[in-house]
């Protein structure tokens, strides 16, 4: 179970980031001091793909960070692997 919920943070963390780069920043940066992204997603009928990308965005960050909070509150206590060196009472010396 654990192993699953790490497959899936994992697969939304990289879908998160893919969105992320997606979308334009708010300031526009210097494609707003020529005008022409914006002008182009009007033309081209995609004035609303920044609101998808965002909703996208929010929906995925809230879905992270609740399988990152449920992985650890209820899967804190997991057997560890590694136990350490295991010491063999009857070869210790007697002081």
């Amino acid at each position: 179970m654990v192993l699953a919920l790490t497959i899936l943070i994992a697969i939304i963390s990289v879908f998160l980031i893919l969105i992320i780069l997606l979308q334009n920043p708010k300031g526009g940066g210097l494609s707003s001091a020529f005008g022409g992204a914006q002008t182009a997603n009007q033309i081209m009928g995609a004035a609303n793909s920044g609101n998808v990308l965002e909703k996208g965005t929010w929906i995925l960050a809230s879905s992270l960070l609740a399988l990152c909070l449920f992985t650890g509150i209820f899967f804190k206590s997991a057997p560890s692997t590694n136990d350490g060196p295991k010491i063999d009472q009857t070869e210790l010396p007697n002081n």
